[in-house]
């Protein structure tokens, strides 16, 4: 992709919008960027932006800035059906994502992982293995450092770990992944994607430049996944925490393994994933996939496993205060991620739910709640969703709490919690009411937790 002289548009300015803008501008584009948030919310991008002499519009996008552009680069978070991007492409201007002007110009083989739920234990974990493999490995995409901010450090030898949501699937083009690994698809971001079957569309896209020697790699347990395999030509990998599956890795009797073709291997006993929860395990057998097929050998994929610490904000443990222990998962941002998070404890949970809500069914949740918790507090604003979907006159025994803030929640929790129970944030929806994120959150979750020892 030639960029000199080329009148580049980036459409909002999170971490990826900021690094695809000083990427262009450093390639030798002319570029404008845009957001609808005030100058005042972006005083801390701003800055470096105007000295880099790129253009700044905020506070609302101009019909005028998104007419006579050669490129526009839309952030994740702006929604691909919005009016001035359909304005832009009835005018025949290509609208991409970051992680497809990334793609231009990576050079390294492409893992790509994405799901509904663990992507980024799963790439961080994949990043391991490949480094402990022997592979000059980097890593980045949804996790936290945008892909295009890979690129310079980027070689052919190089492989790329991305984690990719179906927000920027949606716009890729040529994003062309060696290894495209789906954990799981259940119903999530549907305030956006409206249906699930267009939710799983976008995660499909991860398969439609593939080609034959390329690998899928699948969750045999998700029916979702198992009829993906019919929309890449790549070859399918499996993976399972409950049969043993012809190509790809499986536990069975405690331990791990990996078979490829005829070749069966050991890779590890199960007692040694160091990861909480079933789910995790899934997210173990994934990332043994992507290491086997990329030829790291299964005492280096045994040794990054063991040594593999669990990513912060993911069922992170924080704190035991009086024998309660606190455990911070504020990136289980649908309901199948607390289901997933409630799974992982026998009983005497206290749980924290609520947030920006996402079109989700909480009632789902009902028979986990009866089973294993003691306490349901609710905080902002899906509290009220989600009381009147969880609480019937049939389940009267489901305590719930309006909490209203998280701090509330975590003190109301803390003055009737015994020793033996477990507070748990695994809120079920999105952070924007109330935080800037979901780290934000989780983060608010640890300093209040750790006020209260």
């Amino acid at each position: 992709m030639e960029l000199k002289d080329k009148r580049v548009l980036v459409v909002g300015l999170g971490k990826s919008g900021v690094a695809s803008a000083l990427f262009l501008k450093a390639h030798g584009a002319r570029v404008t960027v845009s957001d609808n948030k005030s100058g005042d919310e972006l005083r801390n991008e701003i800055p470096a932006l105007l000295d880099h002499g790129i253009t700044v519009e905020t506070g609302g996008h101009g019909e005028r800035t998104f007419r006579e552009q050669d490129l526009i680069v839309v952030s994740p978070g702006v929604p691909v059906d919005a009016p001035m991007l359909q304005q832009a492409r009835s005018l025949s201007e290509m609208v991409i994502g970051e992680i497809e002007l990334a793609a231009q110009f990576l050079r390294g083989p492409i893992v790509a992982i994405t799901g509904s739920n663990g992507k980024t234990t799963t790439t961080a974990l994949t990043g391991e293995i490949m480094t402990a493999g022997g592979l000059p490995t980097l890593v980045g995409g949804n996790i936290g450092t945008p892909a295009i901010s890979l690129v310079e450090r980027d070689k052919p030898e190089t492989v790329i770990v991305l984690e990719v949501s179906s927000f920027q699937l949606e716009t890729i083009q040529t994003f062309h992944p060696k290894i495209a690994v789906v954990l799981n698809v259940t119903p999530d971001h549907l305030d956006r994607h409206r249906t699930f079957e267009a939710y799983t569309d976008a995660k499909a896209r991860m398969f439609e430049n593939q080609k034959g020697d390329d690998f899928a790699v699948l969750n045999a347990d998700d029916p979702t996944c198992v009829a993906m395999a019919a929309r890449t030509r790549a070859q399918v990998f499996w993976f399972s925490r409950q049969k043993e599956v012809e190509q790809g890795a499986w536990e069975r009797d405690g331990k791990v393994l990996f078979r490829d073709g005829e070749r069966q291997r050991e890779i590890m006993l199960g007692s040694e994933i160091p990861l909480k929860g079933a789910h995790n395990l899934e997210n173990v057998l994934a990332a043994v996939c992507a290491g086997a097929l990329m030829g790291c050998a299964p005492e280096k994929i045994r040794q990054a496993v063991r040594e593999f610490k669990a990513v912060e904000h993911r069922l992170e443990f924080v704190a035991t205060i009086r024998g309660v222990d606190y455990y911070n998962d504020s990136k289980a941002t649908n309901v199948d991620a607390t289901i997933k998070a409630l799974e992982s404890f026998p009983a005497n949970i206290h749980l924290i739910l609520g947030g920006k809500d996402k079109g989700s069914d909480y009632s789902v949740l009902k028979d986990l709640l009866r089973q294993r918790v003691k306490r349901v507090y609710t905080i902002g604003a899906a509290a009220e969703k989600i009381e009147s979907q969880i609480v019937s006159s049939k389940s009267g025994e489901i305590e719930v709490v309006h909490a209203q803030t998280l701090e509330n929640a975590l003190r109301k929790a803390n003055s009737v919690a015994e020793a033996g129970d477990v507070v748990l944030l695994a809120p079920a929806c999105a952070s924007f009411d109330q935080f800037k994120s979901y780290e934000h959150r989780g983060q608010v979750f640890k300093e209040v937790v750790r006020g209260l020892e």
